[in-house]
């Protein structure tokens, strides 16, 4: 597994921001180091860009939707995670005006709570299921114990069972790869997090090496010009393949991107996306066009798209027009993206046991009952998947709440006022 999706993340998903540099033109020279700007026009200081809230419930969205059906052209319409970490990386450059350290102490620990609820299921469920760590051949002994932390602070991958229980049963017996999988995620956003501060001193010194030189290692450990084995090669070209759109967070929110004139940024773009599937081509992977399995094609096409989106953004306070009716759903996965990413992948394998109860009802007992449920099976599987996220953000979500150190809120979809609490939400600061 390199720059799998399995995934959102947190981010989901996770984290995200808003950037005032960008909005407003007035950019400091290459290198200097960035003075606050003002806000932009119609947006109160330090509120929500609402395009970039918009961005990321997109990208959780697509991410539920690539795990469930798998098509592979879903990571070239909407590369999510590239999308994803350049958000992160905006609203980290925007908080490290803040001393390094407590900005550090304040991203772990909103994001560990909600990894410890997970984990906890996840492992009681896997351990009731018969698995045993230190009996596992892939993660046996005193080793194995170790990669354990990872479940409490994911510095690396976790461990798990590749099959467990009876292929026959009310799961597949590869349900635990499938739960577990997407802690990449969070692996790879606590070592941008860490290096940040580090990052965005070099970005603040060489703007252009840093933010290319992320796509350079790709080319080198994303290729197999070098190879580096296991979990470290893992980490490493996940760095590597998403470093890019992390920086290109910093450059939006410093104001550098606005200093390219759009023409340029739009046409260089175009042509490294360009190059990306043209890579993608020649090194199609078992599943085709899925960039997650094409390292260099995944980065340099997430790249030149974040590029794009970040020079077109308009830096809403509201939502416009007809996007005003979703802006209660953007607020709500917006101030729940840790808890949708984290257990979007579990809840789409429990849509089965329960849609499989149909086959039992009085009415399903003839063949071509059967044969239209059999054909529908996915639909309903993308139909049940939402109300049971919903019932997870009202069991889980308020954990993010305590972790960020807010009073609980069942579902902070900000349908009681759109004040700063309201807003507050998904700012992992």
């Amino acid at each position: 597994m390199t720059t799998h999706e399995y995934t959102a993340g947190a981010g989901a998903g996770a984290g995200a921001g808003a950037a005032t540099g960008a909005a407003t033109g007035a950019t400091p020279p290459l290198g200097a180091p960035r003075v606050a700007a003002p806000p932009a026009a119609g947006r109160k200081p330090g509120g929500r860009d609402r395009y970039l809230d918009l961005l990321r419930s997109i990208a959780l969205v697509r991410v539920v939707v690539y795990h469930l059906f798998g098509w592979a052209w879903l990571t070239v319409i909407f590369p999510s995670m590239g999308v994803m970490f350049a958000l992160a990386g905006s609203l980290m450059a925007r908080s490290l005006s803040r001393p390094a350290l407590s900005v550090i102490r304040g991203r772990v620990r909103r994001l560990l709570p909600p990894l410890w609820a997970f984990s906890a299921v996840a492992l009681t469920l896997m351990f009731a299921g018969g698995w045993s760590v230190t009996k596992d051949p892939d993660h046996g002994g005193t080793w194995g114990l170790v990669e354990m932390i990872n479940y409490v602070i994911p510095f690396g991958a976790p461990p798990f069972p590749w099959h467990i229980g009876d292929k026959a049963g009310l799961l597949e017996d590869t349900w635990a790869v499938q739960a577990v999988g997407p802690l990449w995620y969070l692996r790879a956003y606590l070592w941008f997090v860490v290096a940040s501060p580090l990052l965005l001193w070099a970005f603040r010194r060489v703007p252009w090496a840093t933010l290319f030189f992320p796509l350079a290692l790709t080319a080198i450990v994303g290729t197999g010009l070098v190879n580096i084995p296991g979990e470290t090669g893992n980490a490493i070209s996940d760095f590597a393949v998403f470093g890019g759109c992390w920086v290109l967070g910093f450059a939006h929110h410093e104001g550098i991107l606005v200093k390219v004139p759009r023409y340029v940024a739009i046409s260089c773009s175009t042509l490294l996306m360009a190059f990306g599937l043209w890579w993608a081509s020649g090194h199609l992977g078992p599943d085709g066009w899925d960039l997650n399995d094409i390292p260099l094609a995944q980065a340099t096409w997430s790249f030149g798209f974040v590029v794009i989106l970040l020079q077109y953004s308009p830096s809403w306070q509201e939502l416009p027009g007809r996007l005003a009716k979703w802006d209660k759903l953007v607020t709500l996965s917006n101030n729940r993206a840790v808890t949708i990413y984290l257990w979007h992948n579990m809840l789409i394998m429990a849509t089965v046991p329960i849609i499989d109860q149909a086959y039992n009802l009085p009415f399903m007992q003839s063949d071509r009952a059967v044969g239209a449920l059999d054909t529908t099976y996915m639909l309903w599987m993308f139909v049940l998947v939402w109300p049971l996220i919903g019932l997870t953000i009202v069991a889980f979500g308020w954990i993010e709440d305590i972790a960020a150190k807010r009073s609980p809120r069942l579902w902070p979809n900000g349908a009681k006022g759109r004040g700063r609490a309201a807003r507050a939400g998904s700012h992992r600061g």
